[in-house]
């Protein structure tokens, strides 16, 4: 059970200012956008618009058989391990999610981040 502080915490929130919550939305909501289109401009990759949390899942296949920097992506964990290896871009692999042909990107970072992220990613599979 959660102690007496933690509840009148919490309904001081919940009783609170909510324009924060409307603030954090439509500024995910600028991120994925922005995630969607990007991805999708990079060849070899495509994606759905995603429709809750706060990740995008494109579809790698594009990618998967050729070889980059000396590496053949066989599998979107050998395409995980490039992207942190060689250009430092943290992602999941799909096969930990039934696709592996996929993989997971996080889009709760800055804009400016994610402008980044996005850069080596286009540059890894020029």
């Amino acid at each position: 059970n959660p102690n007496a502080i933690a509840q009148k915490a919490a309904v001081a929130a919940l009783n609170g200012d909510q324009s924060i919550v409307e603030e954090r939305r439509a500024e995910f909501e600028k991120r994925r956008d922005y995630m969607y289109k990007a991805l999708n401009g990079i060849t070899g990759f495509r994606t759905a618009l995603p429709q809750g949390a706060f990740y995008i899942f494109p579809d790698i296949s594009g990618v998967l058989g050729k070889t980059f920097n000396g590496m053949v992506m066989k599998d979107s964990a050998d395409v995980a391990e490039y992207l942190l290896r060689d250009h430092y871009v943290a992602t999941v692999p799909g096969d930990a999610f039934g696709a592996p042909e996929n993989l997971r990107l996080s889009y709760a970072a800055s804009i400016a981040s994610l402008e980044e992220a996005v850069n080596r990613i286009r540059n890894a599979f020029k």
